[in-house]
């Protein structure tokens, strides 16, 4: 599956955080458009395999699907940019900024959300037939879990918003893998098994992910969920996209930046003694 090693993949991932702070804006909001509305798909498509199946792990293991058309079609999304971009700044890129790289989130948050919130109008739509019927199953089930995913954190306070940003961390450790992922090889077997394991696993443990969120609460207020859109954001996307960006640039970029980009210096061995040094030791 021509794979890469670690210094190669690495310096692809610094090369591509370069790439997308010097993008035009117009490319930048097409790509994570469609990178927002895939992901959304791929999660309406999960919650249904799962409410049919009676089974949250086969939704998990076929959620995947959508991050990998999406990374095979080059588009992007604020979880990979939090990784790739800052890589380019600590290497010293000629141009790369603070300010590029505020410009670049920005505008990847922007067209995630766009994405996101036309597929959730979409989806809302062809569920209740034009909001004339009642939300079915899977309608009910993502208002229930646009509840449970604000309302439950902001009923324990402090410790609820530090849980949401370390379920934002813990996810995004794993989703930065599956971006690292479409790295490793050259064949498309090879980027597709390397993105499906940690996707599933981040989707099934439940960790927050703000791409899918910016889907999941919308559509959630739509199908009749009980809570505001201040709700959704202090309990729920601002500390998830914070606890994203600190995850994964913290346990994926950062480590593998350092450790095969920016090697330490290899360890001096001592010299072995000679026969004259070992026979002088042995007499003292």
């Amino acid at each position: 599956m021509a794979y890469l090693v670690p210094a190669e993949f690495v310096t692809k991932m610094v090369d591509a955080g370069e790439s997308k702070i010097f993008m035009s804006t117009r490319d930048t909001l097409i790509r994570s458009y469609m990178a927002g509305a895939i992901l959304a798909l791929a999660a309406v498509f999960a919650v249904t395999v799962a409410v049919q199946t009676g089974s949250f792990l086969v939704g998990a293991m076929l959620f995947p699907v959508g991050f990998i058309m999406l990374y095979l079609m080059g588009f992007d999304l604020l979880t990979g940019v939090f990784v790739l971009t800052p890589l380019a700044l600590l290497d010293r890129r000629p141009g790369v900024t603070i300010q590029g790289i505020l410009r670049n989130w920005a505008l990847v948050f922007s067209g995630n959300f766009l994405g996101a919130l036309t597929v959730a109008a979409m989806m809302a739509f062809v569920l209740t037939m034009g909001f004339h019927l009642e939300p079915d199953a899977v309608g009910q089930k993502l208002a229930g879990v646009g509840e449970a995913r604000t309302l439950g954190y902001a009923e324990h306070g402090v410790a609820g918003w530090m849980t949401i940003f370390l379920r934002g961390m813990l996810c995004n450790w794993m989703v930065s893998m599956g971006v690292v992922g479409a790295m490793i090889s050259t064949h498309v077997s090879g980027k597709v098994l390397a993105m499906w394991m940690p996707i599933m696993l981040f989707f099934f443990m439940g960790f927050e992910h703000s791409v899918v969120n910016m889907f999941l609460f919308p559509f959630a207020m739509m199908m009749g969920g009980d809570f505001s859109v201040m709700d959704y954001l202090i309990w729920n996307e601002i500390p998830t996209a914070l606890g994203n960006l600190v995850g994964g640039l913290a346990f994926t970029g950062l480590t593998l930046y350092s450790t095969h980009y920016k090697t330490a210096p290899k360890r001096q061995l001592a010299p072995k003694p000679t026969e004259s040094t070992a026979a002088a030791l042995a007499k003292a």
